[in-house]
Formats: C-alpha cells, sequence, structure tokens
C-alpha cells in the first residue's frame, strides 16, 4: 500500500492551500481516509478523516476552516482555507480501518503517506 500527498507549500495567513492524496498498491475499498499532521517536538494530531460512506470528522481547530473530499475510493482531498501560523506543520495522508470514536487517532491507521509541509506566514 502506497498513499503520496502533494500540493503542500507556504502561504501567508488568511490564504488557502489544496493537499492531495492517492493511494494504491490495493483495491480494499472500505478503508477510512485521514489527514494528520506534525510539527517538530509535537505529537501527530488528527486533523479531518473521512469514512468510505463520506462521513466526515475534523479537529476542533479546523472545522470550518478545511474541507475533506474524497473523489474516488483512492484520492482524497483536504481544502485549507484561512490558515493560520499554527497550521504549519507536516500533513500526511493515512488509511485505515479505525476503532476510535473520532476516527482522529494514530493508531487507527495502518497506512501512511510519507508527508508533504505546509508553512503559513503571518
Amino acid at each position: 500500500v502506497q498513499l503520496m500527498e502533494s500540493g503542500g507549500g507556504s502561504v501567508q495567513a488568511g490564504g488557502s492551500l489544496r493537499l492531495s492524496c492517492v493511494a494504491s498498491g490495493y483495491t480494499y475499498t472500505g478503508y477510512c481516509m485521514a489527514w494528520f499532521r506534525q510539527t517538530p517536538g509535537k505529537k501527530r494530531e488528527g486533523v479531518a478523516t473521512i469514512r468510505s460512506d463520506g462521513t466526515t470528522n475534523y479537529a476542533d481547530s479546523v472545522k470550518g476552516r478545511f474541507t475533506i473530499s474524497q473523489d474516488s475510493w483512492k484520492t482524497v482531498t483536504l481544502q485549507m482555507n484561512s490558515l493560520r501560523p499554527e497550521d504549519t506543520g507536516t500533513y500526511y495522508c493515512a488509511a485505515g480501518s479505525p476503532q476510535s470514536s473520532d476516527r482522529l487517532q494514530t493508531r487507527d491507521y495502518s497506512y501512511w503517506g510519507q508527508g508533504t509541509q505546509v508553512t503559513v506566514s503571518s
């Protein structure tokens, strides 16, 4: 299983970025897909998740600003608007079969991408 992220970059506060993740190497269409982010010295945190039935969930810090969507079973995107400096970090795409209630726990996901950097300047 391979997950490949793209779309990271640098933007000023208030700007937007769109991240994409393409999955390959498997045919199971029932995985839950998610985006996580991490900054040096901090734990990786869940940002947004989408189940195969389209149900989504977001971290409180990004609700109303970020939107996760799935174009197909192997492509998931994260539209990030009204970006803030605290959104800076390495963003990772993940796939798995979550057991937690919010589906935003790292332990829920078995497959991870290499990450893409997002930098928001003030």
